[in-house]
């Protein structure tokens, strides 16, 4: 053995006594972890967040990150639960500033080298606040396309939460694609007013097809079980619900949240995280957004409507057709 391999070999053991000696693991020798933080207005389980906390789950999974998050919190004790995962040095935060702009948004500005992370009708706010959304209207497309060419009677139901624009851009999209393929579909849209509550999108549903609609746009839990007790269909949005509701859910516009997550991971580990919209990488091509396989519906769906909508789903990776984002609310033309 070479004197040179000796003094290596010596060095290495006298460095690894040293970190014994003070505690340290193999685990805190290596690249420590990014300390990730999330703050949700809903339940985990809701469409939206689900999104979110899967992508964030998932690096946790990896072990790029130490992910804690609170759900169900109030508008009123969002800027606390904010503060508090800043202040206990969490690097990224990520969460929904929708209901708490002006909050969320001072907490930023009082930890500037805290990455922000925040779903937001706004702009970006330098230099640490940056923004994104569900940009699934290409999908929302597609599957509105698919309504079309499913309903019988040509009145279709569309149940949201609330009218904001990151809601009324889908539906918009969602009638556009009906339209395309049945000039004749008519269209009655209603807001729960509300997030999570399954019970009252159920009753909108049932108000609806008690007036003939026969597919129904489930922007909301509890629109497919209202469709599913009255034989209907139904088209999922953000989720994939089909398993849950085989003969009922003919296809979804899915949302992937993991490639706007990685990029604000790849941003902080490297320092260059800064305000930015990340809404874009919930789109089409940048795999952030899909249309659901059909899955149970694959020989109900008519092989024509397949392949207007398949035709459509390549124009649009193409950049040949792009689907118009319209964040006015929608308004129901049933008669």
């Amino acid at each position: 053995m070479t004197r040179r391999r000796i003094f290596t070999g010596h060095l290495l053991a006298t460095s690894l006594a040293i970190a014994a000696s003070l505690g340290w693991s193999g685990a805190a020798l290596a690249q420590a972890k990014l300390k990730v933080a999330a703050v949700y207005t809903v339940p985990f389980e809701q469409q939206w967040v689900s999104r979110i906390h899967t992508a964030l789950k998932a690096a946790e999974a990896r072990g790029e990150i130490e992910y804690k998050a609170t759900e169900n919190v109030a508008n009123a004790d969002y800027e606390r639960v904010m503060r508090e995962y800043a202040t206990a040095g969490n690097q990224l935060i990520v969460g929904e500033a929708f209901a708490v702009e002006g909050a969320a948004r001072k907490v930023a500005k009082d930890f500037p080298k805290t990455a922000f992370l925040m779903g937001s009708s706004g702009k970006p706010q330098a230099p640490n606040f940056s923004v994104f959304d569900n940009y699934i209207q290409e999908p929302a497309y597609l599957t509105g396309m698919i309504a079309g060419g499913m309903t019988q009677t040509n009145k279709i139901g569309l149940v949201g939460g609330f009218p904001i624009p990151e809601v009324n851009r889908l539906m918009h999209a969602f009638m556009a694609g009906a339209k395309e393929v049945n000039p004749k579909a008519e269209f009655t849209v209603t807001f729960i007013n509300s997030w999570f509550d399954p019970p009252k999108a159920k009753e909108a549903t049932f108000a609806m097809i008690d007036k003939g609609a026969d597919v129904l746009y489930a922007e909301r839990f509890g629109v497919s079980d209202a469709a599913k007790e009255k034989g209907k269909l139904a088209i999922g949005n953000v989720i994939n619900t089909q398993p849950q509701y085989p003969d009922t859910v003919v296809a979804s516009a899915l949302w992937d949240m993991a490639p706007t997550i990685d990029l604000a991971l790849k941003h902080v580990k490297g320092g260059t995280f800064k305000a930015e919209d990340y809404g874009p990488y919930s789109m089409m091509k940048h795999k952030g957004s899909s249309l659901s396989p059909l899955g149970t519906f694959e020989a109900k769906v008519p092989a024509d409507l397949k392949a207007k909508v398949k035709a459509k789903e390549a124009d649009i990776l193409a950049g040949k057709f792009t689907v118009k984002v319209d964040d006015s609310q929608p308004k129901s033309t049933a008669k």
